[in-house]
């Protein structure tokens, strides 16, 4: 397509330069909001260069870094390219990347891993400090210079209203198709000026089709042409179909019992094979008319629109494989009237989890006997992700299902434990635990009965004897009989895996 066509504001097709030289516009020190959620929508150009231009400054030994500020995780082209040449100083609030992992690991960068709800409002609020540049990437630029959004929204919106520079790539490779399919609220406020968010159901509609940014912020207009970061699912493994059939078999029953109505509630997924797997089974099973209100829409769910058992859906970002992603851009008419993408402070709001009573199913690393769940740390110290979008929905959604195999690292690691080591979703957030072992409910139950029904629902038989002699030894211990523990034994599984590799 071109130039023309997609940067269509005269004024702001002047500033239009090469990503290295919008890259030197980026001082070093500053805090920078890029756009990006879940290898979707993130800037491809700039940081590549910015990466260069910090291993120029490294040749003549001059520090440079920067905080980088995204949506969620990005892709090897910002996240990976700023991590290799240490130039990061802190990252938030979610990251994939290896490269990045292991800097945090090793403490070389510094990483707040913290709720995506929360991410907009705080920083608003002042709490993250100043945000200095914003590289955004969009589709084009309207005559007036409304920006059209890219294959995310994320926190676009917030980082180019509280930049005070912005730098935008325009991706051809985005397809033109994608206008009109956004929906950004201008309406949110800080307290105590606070409205309520006027949306009832997932497709509804309530703000613009496009991002606004002052023509007079913006130092730089970079064009590109370059997919997303499309990564392939695997195919549904046994145990990724066996987790999936335990929640079909759940929701059926709810149906019966009336407590999901038919066609059940709106659908959250998290990212993964697992949650394709489920999408996959729920795309084959008996409910129809389906609807999702979601973070990240996935080949999954992309199938049962294009099958018609998903009739909405409601998301900040997709996160496609090749092919879905050809599909979407072959077909992009036909979804575009299906799929509403919004900021992910309205895609993750409590307000409005809680008002559609979403069906929350997110992975896990690990969760213990009484329903405490870490989704985040392996050991109890070493990130793998981040918390992303999961506390936002498993505490204010109508259910929490938390989801994983009863076994890593070829059955070396248990993954339902005595105690978890770290704890991202206490066991009032999770209501619902399943592994390809089965489906322990927790609905209702007291602990020492949640301790019994994952013990014997959910761990591997290879674990389970030992779970239940751990369980009957704490509650046979005389401390305490509401959560009984052995607290000089509680971690032991993860300090002898530590010790032999073996739990």
């Amino acid at each position: 397509m071109s130039t023309e066509s997609r940067i269509r504001c005269p004024k702001l097709s002047k500033r239009i330069m090469s990503a290295r030289d919008a890259a030197s516009l980026i001082p070093s020190g500053v805090n920078v909001g890029m756009s990006g959620f879940t290898g979707a929508g993130y800037p491809k150009a700039v940081p590549q260069a910015l990466a260069e231009h910090i291993r120029d400054h490294r040749a003549r030994g001059e520090n440079f870094r920067i905080s980088v500020w995204t949506g969620a995780s990005t892709a090897p082209e910002l996240d990976g390219a700023l991590a290799e040449v240490d130039g990061i100083e802190m990252r938030l609030p979610y990251q994939s990347d290896p490269t990045c992992r292991q800097k945090i690991n090793e403490g070389k960068m510094e990483y707040m891993d913290i709720h995506l709800s929360h991410v907009a409002q705080h920083a608003w609020s002042g709490f993250f400090g100043k945000l200095d540049i914003a590289v955004i990437e969009v589709v084009g630029i309207t005559e007036d210079g409304r920006l059209i959004p890219s294959s995310s929204i994320g926190n676009n919106k917030t980082w180019i209203d509280q930049a005070d520079k912005v730098i935008l790539e325009v991706n051809h490779g985005q397809s033109a198709g994608l206008e009109g399919m956004h929906d950004v609220y201008y309406g949110t406020a800080l307290p105590p000026r606070r409205k309520p968010i006027p949306i009832t159901k997932p497709d509804e509609r309530f703000g613009e089709k496009y991002l606004m940014c002052p023509p007079e912020k913006v130092i730089a207009v970079v064009e590109t042409n370059s997919p997303d970061r499309n990564s392939r699912f695997s195919d549904p493994d046994e145990n990724s179909r066996r987790i999936a059939g335990h929640l079909l078999d759940f929701f059926a029953s709810e149906v019966e019992k009336k407590r999901l109505p038919a066609n059940l509630l709106p659908l959250q997924s998290g990212v993964g094979n697992i949650a394709n797997a489920v999408m996959a089974g729920l795309n084959e099973g008996p409910f129809n008319n389906l609807t999702a209100y979601t973070e990240v829409l996935q080949d999954g769910m992309l199938e049962m629109l294009k099958s018609g058992k998903l009739a909405k859906a409601s998301a900040t970002a997709f996160s496609l494989s090749p092919e879905a992603n050809q599909e979407l851009a072959d077909n992009i008419d036909f979804y575009r009237d299906r799929i509403v993408l919004r900021t992910q402070e309205i895609s993750n709001h409590p307000e409005v989890i809680r008002r559609l009573g979403i069906i929350a199913m997110n992975g896990m690393i690990e969760a213990d006997i009484y329903g405490n769940v870490n989704s985040t740390h392996v050991m109890g110290t070493r990130i793998m992700n981040g918390i992303g979008g999961s506390g936002d929905f498993a505490r204010n959604g109508f259910l929490a299902v938390f989801m994983t195999p009863s076994t890593a690292k070829g059955g070396s690691i248990s993954t339902i434990v005595p105690m978890v080591s770290h704890v991202d979703h206490t066991e009032h957030d999770v209501q619902i635990v399943v592994t390809e072992q089965g489906l322990a409910d927790l609905r209702g139950l007291p602990p020492r009965q949640r301790a019994l029904n994952i013990i014997e629902k959910c761990a591997h038989p290879d674990f389970r004897p030992r779970l239940r002699d751990y369980f009957e030894r704490a509650c046979n211990s005389g401390r305490g009989m509401h959560t009984p523990h052995l607290l000089e034994e509680a971690l032991s599984w993860h300090h002898r895996f530590e010790e032999t590799g073996q739990m």
